[in-house]
């Protein structure tokens, strides 16, 4: 065996990889701008009369925050620590998928005041939590 094969170290030809891969890249942009980027969606519509005088189930919870910060449970006002200690009561007997609870406040109020009323609910036990924004016109 001579010196030279001995020293030669391994070559791999790496020109038929580049060309496969040159030949990706370009496919990749010619592809993107053909595809379509359009979201179908939905708006939804303004609500039937008949809706408007729908009664809510029995089962769900909506407290609502007026523009004086006076808070109501399904209409009946009350004060937030009152809202704490009847929600636990509430929320008790029910089972976990049926503790989810909205808020309904108009969004021209304090954020700091409607994260507190999410606090006090959420240590009542409600879960999830939906908001509700009035005055959307």
């Amino acid at each position: 065996m001579s010196n030279d094969a001995k020293t030669m170290a391994p070559n791999i030809n790496v020109t038929p990889l580049i060309d496969v891969l040159l030949v990706l890249l370009i496919i990749f942009m010619v592809v993107t701008p053909i595809e379509q980027r359009k979201f179908d969606t939905k708006i939804p519509e303004k609500p039937d009369s008949i809706q408007e005088n729908l009664v809510p189930p029995p089962m769900l919870l909506v407290v609502n925050i007026d523009k004086d910060l006076q808070l109501s449970l399904n209409s009946q006002p009350m004060s937030l620590l009152d809202l704490s200690s009847n929600l636990e009561q509430i929320l008790s007997k029910r089972s976990f998928d049926q503790r989810t609870l909205f808020i309904k406040a108009p969004k021209n109020i304090h954020y700091e005041f409607v994260a507190n009323v999410i606090d006090k609910i959420k240590g009542a036990g409600a879960s999830p939590i939906g908001l509700q924004i009035d005055y959307l016109e």
